[in-house]
């Protein structure tokens, strides 16, 4: 309870010679809503009730319960974490097959992210006279949270979100105290939801 611990973790880990950050850990923090189900499918490796995973840089997490709104959304989950496997790895040798990223609830930075998606609808093919075009090519995201280290960022900066893609910051609408980060690279996750 009040307290927060500040973890390094690399800024790019296939270049060591990039840095590192100091990244704060507290005891409550935000993950993104994908990475939490209440009655997860097959082969779904995030957390979810009794499961452990991993924390990016930083300890091992189990689902021990979660609150939900009157319309059953999940509005909180609590975890309980074991100190003994800050970074990431457990002393006793057990794995974890998921690992979830996190930024901290009292210590990051507010920002607007636009994911821009292909202009033409790839299901459809090239644009024709009956139209083909990605209705969705741009989705905004307002009140994102990401991590403190990136206040600073200035125009065509780019940064990797992990398992998001790689994203820029936006030369005209970003200002200080206001970040717009734009998606100019996707990447796509290996699990897919399955079909009902």
């Amino acid at each position: 309870e009040g307290q927060i611990e500040e973890l390094e973790a690399p800024n790019n880990m296939e270049n060591e010679t990039l840095g590192t950050r100091k990244v704060p850990f507290g005891k409550e923090l935000y993950i993104e809503r994908e990475d939490f189900m209440v009655e997860p499918p097959k082969k779904y490796k995030r957390l979810y009730p009794g499961n452990e995973v991993r924390l990016m840089n930083a300890y091992f997490v189990t689902c021990v319960g979660y609150d939900t709104d009157e319309d059953g959304n999940v509005t909180a989950v609590h975890c309980t974490y074991d100190p003994a496997s800050k970074g990431g790895n457990s002393p006793d040798g057990r794995k974890v097959k998921g690992t979830i990223h996190w930024v901290s609830a009292q210590d990051n930075v507010q920002a607007e992210v636009r994911l821009y998606e292909n202009i033409i609808d790839e299901e459809k093919g090239v644009y024709n006279e009956d139209g083909s075009l990605n209705l969705n090519s741009l989705t905004v995201l307002k009140n994102c949270y990401v991590e403190k280290s990136l206040k600073d960022a200035k125009a065509y900066d780019s940064f990797q979100f992990v398992r998001n893609g790689f994203f820029c910051v936006d030369a005209k609408d970003s200002k200080e105290g206001a970040l717009v980060f734009n998606r100019i690279v996707s990447l796509k996750s290996s699990f897919k939801l399955p079909n009902k």
